[in-house]
C-alpha cells in the first residue's frame, strides 16, 4: 500500500517530468523494494516545497515519521519563514518534539528566525533557552529579533547573558545590538559596547562602523559619529547615509548638505534613502533649486517607486513654498500611506490654507483607504487654526472627543484648540478651556496662551501665565521674552526691566533673530543689525532708499515691534536692521526683476518685516516667500496668503 501511494503521489506531482512510462519501465527493470526506489519523500518534499504547495509538503511529512531527515526539516522550515506561515511552521516543530528528533544548532536557530518572522518572540526565546548549546548565530537571531520590534531593554540583557557565556559576539552581533543603545541608560552601554569593539579590533568593519556613527548621530553626538564615519576604511552606502541622515535629523541641515556633495564627487552611490535624507536637509534649508536639482538626480537614476522617497518630495516642496508640486506628487502616487497625507495636509496648514486642508480631510475620509492618525487630526486642527477656521476646528475636535475617526484626543489636540481659540481673539475661553482639560497644562500649551495674549493685550491673563511658566521652564528664554513684550507693549517698563534683570540673574539668552536667502545656490545668513556680510553697505543703503520710497507708497513703520523704552527714531532704525529686512534688501539687489525671493526665519516674524514684504512684493512686483518658525507666507502683489493672520 506504501508503494502504490508513492506511485500516486508521483503521478500528481511530475506532471512535467519525464515521461511517466519511463518511470515504470524503470521499476520493471529493477526489484521492486523501498531501498531501490528513487523518488523518496525527500524528492516529494522538494517538488512540493518548491512549488509553493505548502500544506501538501506537511501532509507528506507525516509519511517518513521516525525518519525524517535534516534536508527535510530545512525546506520546510525555510518554506514557513518565506510565507511567515505560523500554524505550519509550529506543526514542523511540534513534529520534531513529537519523534523526538534531536535538532542540530542550525535547525534551531532556524526555529527562531521563524518564530521571529511570524513575530511570536515568547515562543522563538523558549526555543533560545532550551537549546543545549548555542552558537553566535543563536544569540544574534534572537537580539536582532528583540532590536528590530523595539525591545531595546531585552536586545541589551540578553546581549549582556551573551558576554556571560562561553560565546563571543561577532561583527554581525554588534553592529544588531548596537542599534538598541538608545536613550540615557543605553546609549551609556553603548560606549562601553563601542570599547569591546576596539578591543576586539572590529571597530573599522563597515556594518560595525554604520551602527557605531548610526547610535552617536541618534544620541545627538554628532561629532563622535563623525570621527568613526572618517576612521573607516571603506564605506558603503548605508554608511554615508547613517552620517547625512544625523546631520539632517539634527537639523544641521548645511552640513548634511556639504557632506552629501562631498561624497558624492568622491563617487558615492546613493540609494532612496540617501535621497530622503538629503531632502530633509534642503526642506530645513528651504533650498528649492538644490531640491528640484535631487528631484530631476532621482528621475534620472530611474529608482523604483518608494514611498518614503515620495513622502519626502512632498514634504520638501511645501516647505519649499512650492505646494503645486508637492500636490502633483501627491495625486500621481500609485499607493499612499498615512504619512503621505499627513505631508500634504501639514503643508496646507503650514501655508495657512485651511480651506484646502478641510478638504483633503474630506478626500482622505470619502476614499476610506487609509485611516486618519493622530498626526493627521493635529495637522487638521492646526490648518484651522492658521486659517482662521476656528468654528469648523472646534466641530472637528468635537467629533474626535465622540470617536468618529477613533482616534482619542491627547494632550497636543487639546493644545491645538489652545492655540486655534488664541489666534482668534477668544483668550478667556481659551483660558477656560485649560482649566477644564482632562490633562496637566504643559509648557508648550500655556506658551500658546501667553503668545495669544501678547497678541491680543490681554495684560490680566498673560501675567498669570507668563509667571506660571517661569516656574515650569525657568530656563526657556522665549517665555522671558514673550512676558516682557507683553508688558512692553502696556508701557509697563518696570516690569520689563524686572523680567531682563531675572533673565540676566538666571543667565538665560534670548535666541538672535537670524534669516536666510538662497542665490545661485548659496546661502547668504543674516542676523539683526548684521554688519558681517561682505556687501552690508551695499544692503544698508538700499534699506534706507526703501524705507522712504515704502513711506512714500503708504508704508508705516510699526513702533509697537520695538520693545524698548527708547524714542521713536531709535525705534525705527532697529525696525530697519530686522533680519528678514536685511535678506530681502539684499535680495532686491542680488537677483534679476522680478525674480521670487526666498527667505528663512528661525523665529516668528514680526508684523512690521511682514508689512515690510508685502511693500517689497507690490512695489517691485516680487513673489515673496517667507518661512518663519510657526508657518509660511506666500506674499504676491502685496497679498499674503495668511490673510494677515498668523
Amino acid at each position: 500500500m506504501n508503494l502504490l501511494r508513492k506511485l500516486n503521489c508521483l503521478f500528481h506531482y511530475y506532471p512535467k517530468s519525464a515521461p511517466f512510462s519511463s518511470l515504470i519501465s524503470s521499476f520493471t527493470t529493477h526489484q521492486l523494494t523501498l531501498t531501490t526506489f528513487p523518488p523518496d519523500s525527500q524528492i516529494i518534499l522538494t517538488t512540493l516545497c518548491s512549488n509553493g504547495q505548502l500544506k501538501e509538503a506537511l501532509i507528506e511529512m507525516a509519511a517518513p515519521g521516525l525518519e525524517m531527515k535534516f534536508e527535510s526539516y530545512d525546506m520546510l522550515l525555510n518554506a514557513c519563514i518565506k510565507k511567515r506561515a505560523f500554524r505550519e511552521g509550529q506543526r514542523v516543530h511540534a513534529h520534531m518534539i513529537k519523534t523526538r528528533y534531536l535538532a542540530p544548532v542550525y535547525l534551531r536557530n532556524r526555529l527562531i528566525i521563524f518564530y521571529s518572522k511570524c513575530d511570536r518572540l515568547r515562543e522563538a526565546r523558549n526555543v533560545l533557552d532550551e537549546m543545549p548549546e548555542k552558537n553566535v548565530v543563536s544569540w544574534t537571531a534572537m537580539i536582532s529579533a528583540y532590536s528590530q520590534r523595539g525591545f531595546a531593554t531585552e536586545a541589551l540583557d540578553l546581549f549582556l547573558e551573551m558576554l556571560r557565556s562561553v560565546t563571543e559576539p561577532n561583527e554581525f552581533t554588534f553592529a544588531t545590538v548596537l542599534s538598541s543603545c538608545t536613550g540615557t541608560f543605553g546609549f551609556e552601554l553603548g560606549r562601553q559596547i563601542h570599547s569591546l569593539i576596539i578591543k576586539r579590533t572590529l571597530d573599522t568593519h563597515i556594518f560595525v562602523g554604520s551602527s557605531l556613527l548610526d547610535m552617536y548621530a541618534k544620541a545627538g553626538r554628532i561629532h563622535e559619529a563623525r570621527e568613526v564615519f572618517e576612521s573607516l576604511p571603506e564605506r558603503d552606502v548605508v554608511s554615508c547615509t547613517a552620517i547625512i541622515s544625523g546631520y539632517a535629523q539634527l537639523g544641521l541641515d548645511a552640513e548634511a548638505l556639504e557632506l552629501f556633495r562631498r561624497l558624492n564627487l568622491e563617487g558615492m552611490s546613493s540609494n532612496y534613502v540617501t535621497y530622503a535624507s538629503v531632502l530633509t536637509a534642503l526642506s530645513g534649508l528651504a533650498a528649492l533649486d538644490l531640491g528640484k536639482q535631487v528631484h530631476n538626480h532621482v528621475l534620472r537614476c530611474k529608482l523604483p517607486f518608494y514611498v518614503v522617497l515620495q513622502n519626502s518630495l512632498i514634504d520638501m516642496y511645501s516647505k519649499c513654498g512650492n505646494l503645486i508640486y508637492s500636490r502633483r506628487i501627491f495625486d500621481n502616487m500609485p499607493e499612499r500611506t498615512v504619512i503621505s497625507w499627513n505631508a500634504m495636509l501639514v503643508g496646507y496648514s503650514k501655508h495657512g490654507m485651511g480651506r484646502e486642508v478641510v478638504e483633503l480631510y474630506k478626500l482622505m475620509r470619502n476614499e476610506n483607504k487609509i485611516k486618519p492618525d493622530s498626526v493627521t487630526l493635529l495637522g487638521v486642527l492646526s490648518g484651522c487654526s492658521h486659517g482662521g477656521m476656528e468654528n469648523v476646528g472646534l466641530e472637528i475636535f468635537e467629533e474626535m472627543v465622540n470617536g468618529k475617526d477613533g482616534v482619542e484626543p491627547d494632550i497636543e489636540h487639546y493644545g491645538c484648540v489652545v492655540d486655534l481659540l488664541g489666534r482668534a481673539g477668544r483668550v478667556e475661553e481659551a483660558f477656560e478651556f485649560i482649566k477644564k482639560m482632562p490633562f496637566e497644562p504643559t509648557a508648550a500649551l500655556w506658551g500658546s496662551l501667553l503668545g495669544a495674549c501678547r497678541v491680543h493685550s490681554n495684560i490680566d491673563i498673560g501675567e498669570f501665565v507668563g509667571h506660571r511658566l517661569l516656574e515650569i521652564e525657568p530656563e526657556n528664554a522665549g517665555n522671558y521674552v514673550i512676558l516682557s513684550n507683553l508688558y512692553a507693549s502696556t508701557g509697563r517698563w518696570e516690569d520689563v526691566r524686572m523680567v531682563r534683570d531675572l533673565m540676566l540673574k538666571k543667565a538665560v539668552k534670548k535666541e538672535p533673530g537670524k534669516s536666510w536667502i538662497e542665490l545661485d545656490q548659496t546661502l547668504h545668513s543674516f542676523h539683526a543689525s548684521d554688519r558681517s556680510h561682505p556687501r552690508r553697505e551695499e544692503v544698508f543703503a538700499k534699506m534706507k532708499e526703501l524705507s522712504i520710497k515704502f513711506k512714500e507708497a503708504g508704508y508705516v513703520p510699526d513702533l509697537s515691534c520695538v520693545l524698548h523704552d527708547v524714542d521713536e527714531e531709535q525705534k525705527e532704525k532697529i525696525l530697519l536692521g530686522h533680519s528678514e529686512k536685511l535678506a530681502l534688501t539684499f535680495g532686491l539687489i542680488s537677483t534679476s526683476d522680478r525674480a521670487p525671493l526666498r527667505v528663512i526665519k528661525n523665529l516668528r516674524i514680526c508684523v512690521d518685516c511682514h508689512n515690510f514684504a508685502k511693500f517689497v512684493s507690490k512695489i517691485y512686483m516680487r513673489e515673496v516667500y517667507l518661512r518663519d518658525k510657526n508657518r509660511f507666507h506666500h506674499i504676491s502683489m502685496g497679498v499674503c496668503s495668511c490673510g494677515d493672520y498668523w
